[in-house]
């Protein structure tokens, strides 16, 4: 049976150890996919190319067995060691990094056209343009998909438990095969991804509305029903009419 004391003996720990992964991960993968974003829309096709190999290797390989190859080959090949966080943390967040990097690269090229030529016109390096001009105007884009990756970097933490770290469905296994209690600890789990899902987007959400208040963009509602309440505000401006 779990009480209060196995929530805080086990429960807590494993989730405390979840977030760390995922802030490491992010910040990994934050880095990571600014970095070959940017680098996927370079004037020189070898760092095109360069970049754009990195992003399909990412993509065409699985986070999981990438993982294991960090913790359990990487020491036979080149004779380093990774702690299992360490490891965790570099192949979710070089992975995730990968699919990142192709949101910034598609933000950067949806920036107006015009824009980049009056950076050029104003005699701006690629660098001054990329800080001054482009990247202001797609950050606001890149925030709702970085979002959803967030969400699902979060999801894929759970991951890190078959490299032995003891992040919250680590714990929940070593709990289960403790009480035999499997439906209200994966019922627990469940709900505690949840929460901390839940509380990234509104977090994210909070940062999409000030990203667009930036470049003079009217910021998205954020409650849940906001949608419903402008269309009945519109039709009883309107009068119903169409």
């Amino acid at each position: 049976m779990m009480t209060s004391e196995f929530f805080e003996s086990w429960f807590l720990p494993g989730i405390w150890i979840t977030i760390q992964v995922t802030v490491y991960s992010a910040v990994l993968a934050a880095v990571v996919s600014f970095t070959v974003g940017t680098l996927r829309t370079s004037q020189f096709w070898i760092v095109r190319f360069l970049a754009g190999i990195y992003f399909e290797i990412f993509r065409g390989t699985s986070a999981l067995v990438f993982m294991f190859w960090m913790a359990f080959a990487v020491p036979l090949l080149f004779g380093v060691q990774f702690l299992p966080m360490g490891a965790g943390v570099l192949a979710l967040g070089l992975t995730y990094g990968a699919y990142g990097s192709e949101i910034v690269r598609g933000a950067l090229a949806a920036v107006a056209p015009a824009q980049r030529e009056a950076g050029i016109a104003l005699n701006f390096t690629r660098m001054q343009r990329l800080r001054r001009i482009e990247l202001p105007q797609a950050w606001p884009e890149m925030v709702p998909p970085f979002n959803n990756l967030l969400i699902e970097l979060l999801k894929g933490t759970a991951l890190v438990s078959v490299i032995t770290v003891a992040d919250m469905t680590f714990s929940g296994n070593l709990l289960r095969l403790a009480t035999n209690a499997s439906a209200p600890i994966y019922t627990l789990l469940l709900v505690l991804y949840f929460v901390l899902a839940f509380v990234l987007t509104r977090g994210m959400r909070v940062l999409e509305r000030q990203a667009k208040a930036g470049i003079g963009q009217t910021p998205p509602s954020s409650g849940l029903f906001s949608g419903l309440r402008s269309k009945s505000t519109d039709t009883a401006v309107t009068g119903g009419v169409k």
